[in-house]
Protein backbone atom coordinates (compact mmCIF):
# COMPACT_ATOMS: atom_id res chain seq x y z
CA UNK A 1 0.00 0.00 0.00
CA UNK A 2 1.26 3.39 -0.80
CA UNK A 3 1.18 6.73 1.00
CA UNK A 4 -0.44 9.91 0.75
CA UNK A 5 0.24 13.22 2.18
CA UNK A 6 -2.81 16.09 1.74
CA UNK A 7 -0.64 19.60 1.25
CA UNK A 8 -2.20 22.73 2.50
CA UNK A 9 -1.05 26.19 2.01
CA UNK A 10 -2.67 28.70 4.41
CA UNK A 11 -2.09 32.51 5.74
CA UNK A 12 -4.73 33.63 8.38
CA UNK A 13 -7.06 31.01 7.78
CA UNK A 14 -8.07 30.66 11.26
CA UNK A 15 -11.70 29.89 10.46
CA UNK A 16 -11.00 27.27 7.76
CA UNK A 17 -7.78 24.96 9.29
CA UNK A 18 -9.69 23.22 11.76
CA UNK A 19 -12.31 21.78 9.13
CA UNK A 20 -9.77 21.13 6.47
CA UNK A 21 -7.72 19.71 8.52
CA UNK A 22 -10.13 17.18 9.74
CA UNK A 23 -11.42 16.88 6.55
CA UNK A 24 -8.27 15.73 5.02
CA UNK A 25 -7.66 13.21 8.09
CA UNK A 26 -10.12 10.81 6.85
CA UNK A 27 -8.13 10.61 3.58
CA UNK A 28 -4.50 10.13 5.60
CA UNK A 29 -2.44 11.10 8.93
CA UNK A 30 -0.22 13.12 6.99
CA UNK A 31 -1.72 16.54 6.62
CA UNK A 32 1.10 19.12 6.02
CA UNK A 33 0.09 22.79 6.30
CA UNK A 34 2.46 25.09 4.13
CA UNK A 35 1.75 28.76 6.01
CA UNK A 36 3.07 31.96 4.02
CA UNK A 37 3.34 33.87 8.05
CA UNK A 38 -0.08 33.56 9.49
CA UNK A 39 -0.70 36.22 12.48
CA UNK A 40 -3.52 34.56 13.85
CA UNK A 41 -3.88 31.26 15.18
CA UNK A 42 -3.97 29.42 12.08
CA UNK A 43 -0.46 27.60 12.85
CA UNK A 44 -1.70 26.68 16.42
CA UNK A 45 -5.25 25.18 15.31
CA UNK A 46 -3.07 23.04 12.88
CA UNK A 47 -1.17 21.34 15.00
CA UNK A 48 -3.67 20.78 18.04
CA UNK A 49 -5.75 18.85 15.50
CA UNK A 50 -2.60 16.47 14.28
CA UNK A 51 -1.40 18.86 11.39
CA UNK A 52 2.09 19.38 10.62
CA UNK A 53 2.98 22.82 9.50
CA UNK A 54 5.51 24.49 8.20
CA UNK A 55 6.81 27.77 6.89
CA UNK A 56 8.04 29.64 3.92
CA UNK A 57 7.64 33.33 3.44
CA UNK A 58 5.02 34.68 0.91
CA UNK A 59 7.31 35.99 -2.51
CA UNK A 60 3.90 36.51 -4.41
CA UNK A 61 4.42 33.43 -5.97
CA UNK A 62 1.61 30.48 -5.37
CA UNK A 63 3.80 27.81 -8.08
CA UNK A 64 7.04 28.66 -5.26
CA UNK A 65 4.81 27.85 -2.38
CA UNK A 66 3.43 24.55 -3.82
CA UNK A 67 6.82 23.51 -4.93
CA UNK A 68 8.01 24.00 -1.48
CA UNK A 69 5.15 21.88 -0.24
CA UNK A 70 7.14 18.73 -2.06
CA UNK A 71 9.94 19.05 -0.15
CA UNK A 72 8.76 18.64 3.09
CA UNK A 73 7.24 15.02 2.56
CA UNK A 74 8.44 11.45 1.23
CA UNK A 75 5.00 10.36 0.95
CA UNK A 76 4.23 7.82 -2.58
CA UNK A 77 0.94 10.43 -3.31
CA UNK A 78 0.54 14.02 -2.79
CA UNK A 79 -2.73 15.53 -2.98
CA UNK A 80 -3.09 19.61 -2.74
CA UNK A 81 -6.34 20.71 -1.23
CA UNK A 82 -6.92 24.39 -0.23
CA UNK A 83 -7.88 25.45 3.06
CA UNK A 84 -11.71 26.58 1.62
CA UNK A 85 -11.95 23.56 0.01
CA UNK A 86 -13.50 20.13 1.30
CA UNK A 87 -13.54 16.54 0.10
CA UNK A 88 -16.65 15.04 -0.52
CA UNK A 89 -17.36 11.30 0.49
CA UNK A 90 -17.55 9.71 -2.75
CA UNK A 91 -14.10 11.80 -3.69
CA UNK A 92 -12.65 10.39 -0.36
CA UNK A 93 -13.59 6.51 -0.99
CA UNK A 94 -12.18 7.06 -4.52
CA UNK A 95 -8.58 8.34 -3.15
CA UNK A 96 -8.84 5.95 -0.37
CA UNK A 97 -8.93 2.54 -3.50
CA UNK A 98 -6.22 4.27 -5.31
CA UNK A 99 -3.94 4.41 -2.47
CA UNK A 100 -4.34 0.91 -1.30
CA UNK A 101 -3.95 0.03 -4.89
CA UNK A 102 -0.25 1.07 -5.33
CA UNK A 103 -0.32 1.79 -8.59
CA UNK A 104 1.78 5.06 -9.26
CA UNK A 105 1.31 5.76 -13.03
CA UNK A 106 -1.48 8.43 -13.28
CA UNK A 107 -2.24 12.24 -12.29
CA UNK A 108 -6.01 12.71 -10.85
CA UNK A 109 -8.48 15.40 -11.81
CA UNK A 110 -11.10 16.56 -9.85
CA UNK A 111 -14.27 18.20 -9.97
CA UNK A 112 -14.82 21.01 -7.75
CA UNK A 113 -17.83 22.88 -7.38
CA UNK A 114 -17.98 26.22 -5.61
CA UNK A 115 -20.30 27.68 -3.00
CA UNK A 116 -20.29 31.61 -2.68
CA UNK A 117 -22.66 34.14 -0.95
CA UNK A 118 -24.91 30.85 0.17
CA UNK A 119 -24.79 30.50 -3.32
CA UNK A 120 -23.95 27.01 -5.01
CA UNK A 121 -23.02 28.13 -8.41
CA UNK A 122 -23.53 25.70 -11.88
CA UNK A 123 -22.69 28.49 -14.56
CA UNK A 124 -20.64 31.14 -15.73
CA UNK A 125 -17.75 32.87 -13.27
CA UNK A 126 -17.88 29.74 -10.49
CA UNK A 127 -19.01 26.89 -12.54
CA UNK A 128 -17.61 23.51 -11.68
CA UNK A 129 -14.41 22.94 -12.82
CA UNK A 130 -11.73 20.11 -13.35
CA UNK A 131 -8.41 20.71 -11.04
CA UNK A 132 -5.61 18.85 -11.21
CA UNK A 133 -4.37 17.72 -8.01
CA UNK A 134 -3.21 14.08 -7.07
CA UNK A 135 0.12 12.95 -8.18
CA UNK A 136 2.79 10.99 -7.36
CA UNK A 137 5.15 12.83 -5.75
CA UNK A 138 8.07 12.73 -7.98
CA UNK A 139 6.03 13.50 -10.82
CA UNK A 140 5.34 17.14 -10.69
CA UNK A 141 5.86 20.51 -10.89
CA UNK A 142 4.24 23.83 -10.44
CA UNK A 143 4.86 26.98 -12.88
CA UNK A 144 3.17 30.17 -12.99
CA UNK A 145 2.75 32.63 -9.89
CA UNK A 146 -0.78 33.31 -10.56
CA UNK A 147 -3.28 30.84 -12.10
CA UNK A 148 -0.45 28.54 -11.21
CA UNK A 149 -0.52 24.56 -12.96
CA UNK A 150 1.10 21.52 -12.17
CA UNK A 151 3.20 20.14 -15.10
CA UNK A 152 3.34 15.92 -15.27
CA UNK A 153 3.67 14.33 -18.00
CA UNK A 154 1.74 11.21 -16.60
CA UNK A 155 -1.85 10.27 -18.29
CA UNK A 156 -4.79 11.72 -16.30
CA UNK A 157 -7.45 10.67 -15.27
CA UNK A 158 -10.64 12.18 -13.36
CA UNK A 159 -11.57 10.87 -9.62
CA UNK A 160 -15.13 9.98 -8.46
CA UNK A 161 -16.88 13.06 -6.10
CA UNK A 162 -16.15 16.20 -5.87
CA UNK A 163 -14.44 19.16 -4.02
CA UNK A 164 -16.57 21.67 -2.31
CA UNK A 165 -14.95 25.02 -2.72
CA UNK A 166 -16.53 27.56 -0.31
CA UNK A 167 -14.86 30.59 -2.18
CA UNK A 168 -16.15 33.68 -1.40
CA UNK A 169 -17.83 34.43 1.94
CA UNK A 170 -18.66 38.14 1.55
CA UNK A 171 -17.83 41.22 -0.87
CA UNK A 172 -15.30 42.22 1.13
CA UNK A 173 -13.27 38.83 0.59
CA UNK A 174 -14.09 38.99 -2.87
CA UNK A 175 -12.69 42.68 -3.39
CA UNK A 176 -9.39 41.55 -1.46
CA UNK A 177 -8.76 38.77 -3.66
CA UNK A 178 -9.61 40.88 -6.60
CA UNK A 179 -6.91 43.57 -5.80
CA UNK A 180 -4.33 40.77 -4.85
CA UNK A 181 -5.05 38.51 -7.80
CA UNK A 182 -5.24 41.14 -10.28
CA UNK A 183 -1.68 42.48 -8.99
CA UNK A 184 0.16 39.61 -9.52
CA UNK A 185 -1.27 38.80 -12.82
CA UNK A 186 0.01 42.52 -13.98
CA UNK A 187 3.04 41.95 -12.56
CA UNK A 188 4.02 38.39 -13.69
CA UNK A 189 2.62 38.96 -17.58
CA UNK A 190 4.65 42.53 -17.46
CA UNK A 191 7.91 40.72 -16.50
CA UNK A 192 7.27 37.38 -19.12
CA UNK A 193 6.97 40.04 -22.03
CA UNK A 194 3.56 41.01 -22.13
CA UNK A 195 1.67 44.36 -23.24
CA UNK A 196 -1.61 46.02 -23.83
CA UNK A 197 -2.98 49.14 -25.36
CA UNK A 198 -6.07 51.44 -23.99
CA UNK A 199 -8.24 49.78 -27.18
CA UNK A 200 -6.78 46.18 -26.15
CA UNK A 201 -7.92 46.65 -22.82
CA UNK A 202 -11.32 47.37 -23.58
CA UNK A 203 -11.69 44.06 -25.98
CA UNK A 204 -10.40 42.10 -23.22
CA UNK A 205 -13.00 43.11 -21.23
CA UNK A 206 -16.13 42.87 -23.09
CA UNK A 207 -14.44 39.46 -23.91
CA UNK A 208 -13.86 38.43 -20.78
CA UNK A 209 -17.93 39.35 -19.84
CA UNK A 210 -19.42 37.70 -23.15
CA UNK A 211 -17.24 34.28 -22.17
CA UNK A 212 -18.55 34.26 -18.56
CA UNK A 213 -22.54 35.66 -19.44
CA UNK A 214 -22.91 33.95 -22.95
CA UNK A 215 -20.52 31.11 -23.52
CA UNK A 216 -20.15 29.85 -20.14
CA UNK A 217 -24.30 30.73 -19.69
CA UNK A 218 -23.73 32.75 -16.23
CA UNK A 219 -27.29 34.32 -16.54
CA UNK A 220 -28.72 30.52 -15.56
CA UNK A 221 -27.71 31.27 -12.17
CA UNK A 222 -30.12 34.09 -11.94
CA UNK A 223 -29.20 37.23 -10.38
CA UNK A 224 -26.36 36.81 -8.63
CA UNK A 225 -24.95 34.79 -11.51
CA UNK A 226 -25.60 37.93 -13.69
CA UNK A 227 -23.89 40.32 -11.81
CA UNK A 228 -20.64 37.91 -11.21
CA UNK A 229 -20.67 38.41 -14.62
CA UNK A 230 -20.12 41.94 -14.78
CA UNK A 231 -17.82 42.16 -12.20
CA UNK A 232 -15.64 39.74 -14.60
CA UNK A 233 -15.46 42.58 -16.64
CA UNK A 234 -14.02 44.40 -14.05
CA UNK A 235 -11.56 42.04 -13.04
CA UNK A 236 -10.28 41.45 -16.45
CA UNK A 237 -10.01 45.41 -17.36
CA UNK A 238 -8.23 45.87 -14.01
CA UNK A 239 -5.69 43.09 -14.50
CA UNK A 240 -4.85 44.88 -17.73
CA UNK A 241 -5.17 48.48 -16.66
CA UNK A 242 -2.28 47.18 -14.09
CA UNK A 243 0.16 45.83 -16.94
CA UNK A 244 -0.63 49.18 -19.03
CA UNK A 245 0.60 51.23 -15.90
CA UNK A 246 3.87 48.87 -15.73
CA UNK A 247 4.44 49.40 -19.21
CA UNK A 248 4.15 52.93 -19.06
CA UNK A 249 6.46 53.55 -16.02
CA UNK A 250 8.67 50.89 -18.04
CA UNK A 251 9.12 53.39 -20.96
Amino acid sequence: MSSLAILILTKNEEDNVVDVVENAKKCTDEVLIIDSGSTDKTAELAKEHGAKVCFRAWTDDFAAQRNFALEQTDADWVLYLDADERLNDELIGDIQRIIADGKMNTQYAITRKSVAFGVTFNHGVLDPDHVRRMFPRTTVTWVNKVHEHPECDLPDKRLKGYIEHHTYRDWHEWEEKLCLYTTIWAEDAYKRGKRTSMPGILMHSIGGFFKMFVLRKGFLDGGIGSYLCCTHFFYTMLKYLKLHELQRKGE
